[in-house]
Parts: structure tokens; C-alpha cells; sequence
């Protein structure tokens, strides 16, 4: 691709890719026999927890006159729509009560459902399978399983540490991931006296690889002008550091890092709320520092200050992509961002055609950039 290959050539029509898990919220937001709200993908959804503590999640619309069910009543297995009192079991979303039928009407009301979608907790989230849309008109029927299982943060022994940071962005996901896996604003988006400034420059070289639907960075030793992996080499007394991040459809971050027996990993995800809108879920793992005071409030400041910077670089940018300006995607250190809209491009395709998943990456390749 040439260097100043165009961002806008390369965004698909769709900006929401359907049929994969996603975040939905904190599992602690979340109480036992409580509703909570939420829209992933443009689909409001009600989220909550059944007596035994289970998550579920339904489409935020009873199927009869299109009422919020997140306004009704829980009892803890049902759901009581407040508009005309249908109820609907929890988790699969079918109706169970229809209290305007009289004795002698016989609507099949165990043919009515409400919008179910498979629902899953894992590493402090609330996870939404989000299927592909049905054909148009078409009502809802018992939930299918989720094709795949839900994301996990790889862990490497049996006690660690779990934090997360969450924080909405005012951009589409594509803006949000390709933010997330941009290697060159580091040294201008995050300075700081401890992480490292822009005076630390100089070139990098990084081995990529193509993954199932991704691509890896492979492991490498990481940045020496980083000041918090100059301290874990004290720490580990480890003789070599290693990084790797992956990256995955529809939204996968993940980055682990080894040093002897100790290891950070960490899932981070972009999702799409709206069209215009995206969170950014950090979630980490970690069995580094745990004897040293205050150690987790300090990663948790360092993943803190990291969201906030993006936050704040995206919202800047949001008003100058208000004007619709003239983008462009530069080799290498843009390549990730090609690839990312290419793996992009492939699914749908694959969706629409039937036909099988076209990797755009031929094979492994190496990238130069300054950062």
C-alpha cells in the first residue's frame, strides 16, 4: 500500500461487527435481583442477576408494544413488563404470563419471546454475545448458544491480582481500536517522568505475524526507554523480559508480559455503543508486586493516567472529525491500522458471501518506526 494510502478507502460500511462477545459492564455494577441498563451495537439491552446470582441479558423492549423491561419489575426469575404485565423468564426471554387472555384464547404464548442473548461473567465483566441480525421483521425465538467461548485473561499461576479502568470515548470503534493499537503517539499522548518523554525516540524494529483473525506482535524484549520495565528487570532479577500483544477481532488488545515466574497479562477491549460512540474496558492481571506496599494502587494509577491521556487525545480528535477532513494511514508504523481494517473488511465479506475468511496478511513481516 502506498504511504499516504487513505483512512477513509479503507473504513467498511458497517462500523459494527455482530456475532462476537463483548463487554457489557462491570459484574460489580450488577446486584442480585436488580435491572441495570446498557446498549451495545445500537441494541438497548436490560442486564441483571437471577437469585442464584446468575447474569442474564434480554433486548430492553417487551416484544408486544415495545416498553422498556428494564422499567418493570424483577422478581428474581421473571420480568413483569410495567405497560400491560407480561411476564418473561429471565434467561431464555420467553413469555410465561399474559394476563389480558381469558380462559378461552388459545395464543401460544410459549412462542413468544423476548430478545435473549447469552451472557457470561468472567474477569470482573458481564459479557453480551451479540448474534448477527435476523431478517427483517423477524421476531425473536429461543437464544442460539454463542458460537465461541467468551474471552479470558490468560493467567499464569494461581494468585494474582484483577483491576480494570473503564471510560467512554466520543468516536467510532474504528477510531477507538486503531487509536489503541498506534505505536507512534506514546512518546506525545502519554509523557511522563516515569513512563518516558519525547526526548527517548528512536527506532524500533517489531516482528508481526498473522493469528486466526489477527495478528501478533511477536515476542520482543520490551521498550528500553520505558522506565517501568526497567524496574521490573530489577524486581524479576529475571534474565530476560518479554512482550507479547495480540490483537483480534472484533476488539481484542491482549499484551503479556513474562519475566521468570512473574507476569502481567491484560485484555483490553474497545466497544461499540453507538455509531459515534465506543468504550475502552482495561482489564489486568497480575502476580508482580504483591508483597510490595501499594503496589496495585500504583499499577492502577499508571492504567488510570494511560486511559485518561486516550480519553482525552480522542475527544480532542473528535471535534476535528466533525468536518469530515481528507485521513491517511502511513507506512510502517500505520500498517496495524491497515491490517485492522483489512481483517475488518475480510469478516464481512466472509458474512456476506459464505465463502472462507481472507487473512490480509500474507505472512510474517517486520516494521520500522520511531516511538
Amino acid at each position: 500500500m502506498p504511504d499516504d494510502f487513505p483512512l477513509q478507502s479503507q473504513t467498511p460500511d458497517a462500523l459494527m461487527l455482530f456475532g462476537f462477545w463483548y463487554r457489557a459492564l462491570p459484574a460489580s455494577q450488577l446486584r442480585r435481583g436488580h435491572l441495570a441498563k446498557t446498549t451495545l451495537l445500537e441494541q438497548p439491552l436490560v442486564i441483571g442477576r437471577d437469585r442464584q446470582g446468575q447474569a442474564f441479558a434480554l433486548r430492553d423492549a417487551c416484544p408486544h408494544r415495545g416498553m422498556p423491561l428494564s422499567y418493570g419489575q424483577f422478581d428474581g426469575q421473571q420480568i413483569e413488563c410495567s405497560y400491560h404485565g407480561w411476564r418473561f423468564d429471565a434467561h431464555s426471554g420467553q413469555c410465561q404470563l399474559i394476563p389480558s387472555l381469558v380462559p378461552d384464547q388459545t395464543l401460544k404464548i410459549d412462542r413468544i419471546y423476548a430478545g435473549s442473548y447469552p451472557c457470561e461473567e468472567r474477569d470482573d465483566f458481564i459479557w453480551v454475545f451479540i448474534p448477527d441480525p435476523g431478517p427483517a421483521g423477524a421476531g425473536f425465538s429461543k437464544p442460539a448458544p454463542a458460537r465461541t467461548p467468551v474471552p479470558e485473561i490468560p493467567k499464569f499461576s494461581e494468585r494474582y491480582k484483577l483491576a480494570y479502568l473503564t471510560a467512554d470515548l466520543p468516536c467510532s470503534v474504528d477510531h477507538g481500536i486503531i487509536g489503541l493499537m498506534d505505536p507512534a503517539h506514546g512518546p506525545f499522548v502519554h509523557q511522563a517522568w516515569w513512563w518516558r518523554t519525547q526526548h527517548s525516540i528512536h527506532e524500533k524494529r517489531k516482528n508481526f505475524e498473522p493469528i486466526p483473525y489477527g495478528f501478533r506482535m511477536s515476542a520482543h524484549t520490551p521498550s528500553s526507554n520505558s522506565a517501568p520495565y526497567k524496574l521490573l528487570r530489577l524486581y524479576a532479577d529475571a534474565d530476560s523480559i518479554t512482550t507479547t500483544i495480540d490483537f483480534v477481532l472484533p476488539n481484542l488488545r491482549s499484551e503479556i508480559i513474562r519475566a521468570g515466574k512473574y507476569w502481567f497479562s491484560s485484555l483490553t477491549t474497545v466497544t461499540p455503543i453507538t455509531r459515534n460512540q465506543c468504550r475502552i474496558d482495561v482489564v489486568a492481571a497480575w502476580n508482580l508486586f504483591r508483597w510490595i506496599p501499594f503496589a496495585p494502587q500504583f499499577l492502577k494509577f499508571v492504567f488510570a493516567k494511560f486511559v485518561e491521556q486516550d480519553r482525552r487525545t480522542m475527544e480532542l480528535q473528535s471535534e476535528g472529525l466533525k468536518h469530515n477532513p481528507h485521513l491517511m494511514l502511513i507506512d510502517d508504523a500505520d500498517r496495524p491500522a491497515k491490517w485492522y481494517f483489512g481483517l475488518k473488511n475480510a469478516m464481512l465479506e466472509m458474512k456476506k458471501s459464505g465463502g472462507e475468511f481472507r487473512h490480509p496478511m500474507a505472512g510474517p513481516v517486520t516494521l520500522r518506526w520511531r516511538s
